[in-house]
């Protein structure tokens, strides 16, 4: 509810900012910088955030950092990966490195090694591959593929709610998954075809009016919303929508996913338990079919896998398990990092501090920017 959540930005930013300096152990003449979201997301939260930040960088004389909120998201990888690189030069622009590391005060991050990676970008708005490449100390990213519809995370949201679970459903969906069969129902992801009476331009959906589909490779898109109606159906077929319903309030009680097999049973029967597991399965399979087909093909390094999502317990091993046995690395953020954070954007500005690339007086949210497009 962008109304709502334009307000709640409002009401919480002056405390939020406040405590986190606070927590740090600095005070806003310590900083060097300010980075701030200028998109994509919601317009008025995203105002929200840049009008504060634009307040704060003219009242201390310090530079403004505009940041991709995708881009945040890879870096949140990047961030565990490496120490600060060495930065010639004994201050930044703005002065006040800190001795040593290269990294300014009060900035926690920075960028990764200096190798080429792909990034899947998986969270409850986006399912993006694009190929990060280092360049002149920053990164070039290049779109590779991504959802034509529902994000992944979304799917599993909207899957969750029709089942009566909480909200986000990931971690109830990932918790209660251990308990199902993840055969019992076979969904499958048809290959995707471009349409040709669109002329490559975007599919006119939520999801995909910003996309340069016919850029991309077919084989490199996702669509989520088939097995969400898949799921749809399963549930109108074998009578679950009463049972579904009737779990809210047990759910509630319960206040948490549950921890074994008889607070599974107590909240699903076991239907519902092989119906949660096999959606998930089918999800993750997608993603990792995709993602390491992508990886081989643009001959990537490495793979990084961020973003909400990337806290799913079978997504880890499974990719963990099939980059072993391909020969290729894979990194994950921390699960602390892997949602939404505000050191995932600091990191993604350091680049941008050393090589003095700041964002206008006149910046503003771009709620359909887009991420790897020249």
């Amino acid at each position: 509810m962008p109304e709502l959540a334009s307000r709640e930005h409002l009401r919480a930013i002056v405390p939020v900012v406040r405590a986190a300096l606070a927590e740090a152990g600095v005070e806003l003449g310590d900083l060097d910088a300010i980075a701030v979201t200028s998109g994509p997301g919601l317009a008025g939260a995203l105002l929200v955030g840049i009008t504060y930040a634009k307040a704060l960088a003219f009242a201390q004389g310090l530079p403004l950092i505009a940041v991709n909120h995708l881009e945040g998201h890879i870096h949140a990888v990047l961030l565990q990966e490496r120490e600060f690189p060495p930065v010639p030069k004994t201050e930044g622009p703005f002065g006040k490195l800190k001795a040593g590391t290269g990294a300014p005060a009060g900035v926690v991050g920075g960028g990764g090694a200096e190798e080429t990676a792909l990034a899947l970008v998986v969270s409850g708005g986006h399912t993006h591959l694009y190929l990060a490449q280092p360049l002149n100390g920053t990164w070039k990213y290049s779109l590779i593929g991504r959802t034509l519809d529902d994000a992944a995370g979304e799917a599993y949201d909207k899957v969750a709610k029709l089942l009566g679970l909480g909200y986000p459903g990931g971690p109830w969906i990932d918790a209660l998954t251990r308990f199902g069969n993840n055969k019992a129902v076979p969904f499958t992801f048809a290959q995707i075809k471009t349409k040709a009476h669109l002329g490559g331009k975007a599919p006119r959906t939520k999801g995909a009016k910003t996309a340069p589909i016919a850029e991309l490779d077919p084989h490199f898109l996702f669509s989520f919303s088939g097995i969400k109606t898949a799921v749809l159906r399963y549930v109108q077929l074998h009578g679950l929508r009463e049972e579904a319903a009737a779990r809210v309030p047990r759910m509630m009680a319960l206040g948490r996913p549950p921890k074994n097999r008889e607070e599974a049973l107590d909240l699903c029967p076991q239907v519902t338990l092989d119906l949660i597991a096999s959606f998930q399965h089918a999800v993750v399979g997608d993603l990792l079919r995709k993602t390491f087909a992508a990886a081989e093909a643009v001959d990537a390094e490495r793979i990084l896998v961020t973003g909400g999502v990337a806290a799913n317990r079978e997504l880890r091993e499974r990719f963990t398990a099939e980059a072993a046995r391909r020969g290729f690395r894979v990194a994950f953020p921390t699960l602390a990092l892997s949602t939404d954070n505000a050191a995932m954007i600091a990191a993604a500005a350091w680049p941008r501090y050393v090589t003095g690339e700041f964002a206008r007086s006149e910046l503003t949210a771009e709620p359909g920017m887009v991420l790897g497009r020249d």
